[in-house]
């Protein structure tokens, strides 16, 4: 089950409210009320931290954000874990033009005649930022515009990633470079194998226990086939 929201679904001018027990996660997206997000589909068990901006973004089955992120144009894979503060697509401007301000595109806001530039939106669109599966995005961590990051890669804190990431990678730096990787090769083609992700809840549930007690290595050994 996904959700599609409208326009707004939270409104971020409401005044800050006492912290409260969340709701349990469930097939609905848990949006804090001061998150904003529009034009965007959640997948079930997805979650929406205090402050967060989400425009027109996919965002996966289980992928989780916390507080005063941006995410924009960009399609988020299932089971991602987005830290604090984080910012995937950012906004772009347009340095072949002789001015760089958003007047040039945000011409209404400015009380310009002319009417918003829609083919710079469209442009922005063009340059959507994709993350696989099971991506780690560190808390400060910021996604230029039209990278890749593959699934099961970890980005770093306050990285700078400008360059596609290959899957089970770990990044750091500014501008980001690869650490090295989680996992020798052939237990990262075991795990795209096993596609874990796309596993139904059920499925998920019995395997859990073994998730928490075996390497890596072993899970793939143990469930090779299964999937």
């Amino acid at each position: 089950m996904t959700t599609e929201t409208p326009e707004t679904t939270a409104n971020s001018s409401l005044p800050a409210q006492p912290a409260a027990t969340p709701q349990p996660l469930g097939l609905e997206p848990r949006i804090d009320p001061s998150a904003r997000v529009t034009k965007s589909t959640l997948g079930p068990y997805t979650s929406v931290g205090p402050r967060t901006t989400i425009g027109e973004t996919i965002f996966g089955d289980y992928s989780y954000v916390v507080n005063d992120c941006s995410i924009m144009y960009a399609a988020v894979g299932k089971f991602c874990s987005i830290a604090a503060q984080s910012r995937i697509n950012p906004g772009n401007h347009p340095m072949w033009r002789a001015a760089l301000h958003h007047f040039t595109y945000r011409s209404t806001s400015y009380g310009f005649s002319v009417g918003d530039d829609h083919e710079f939106f469209d442009w922005r669109r063009e340059h959507q930022v994709v993350l696989g599966n099971d991506v780690w995005i560190g808390h400060g961590a910021v996604v230029l515009p039209g990278v890749k990051i593959g699934t099961g890669a970890a980005i770093g804190a306050g990285a700078v990633v400008s360059k596609d990431v290959p899957p089970f990678a770990i990044v750091g730096g500014v501008p980001a470079k690869r650490i090295r990787f989680r996992f020798e090769e052939h237990i990262q083609q075991g795990l795209l194998d096993l596609a874990w992700w796309d596993w139904p809840r059920a499925q998920l549930e019995l395997a859990l226990p073994d998730m928490r007690k075996l390497s890596a290595e072993d899970f793939v050994a143990k469930y090779k086939g299964a999937s």
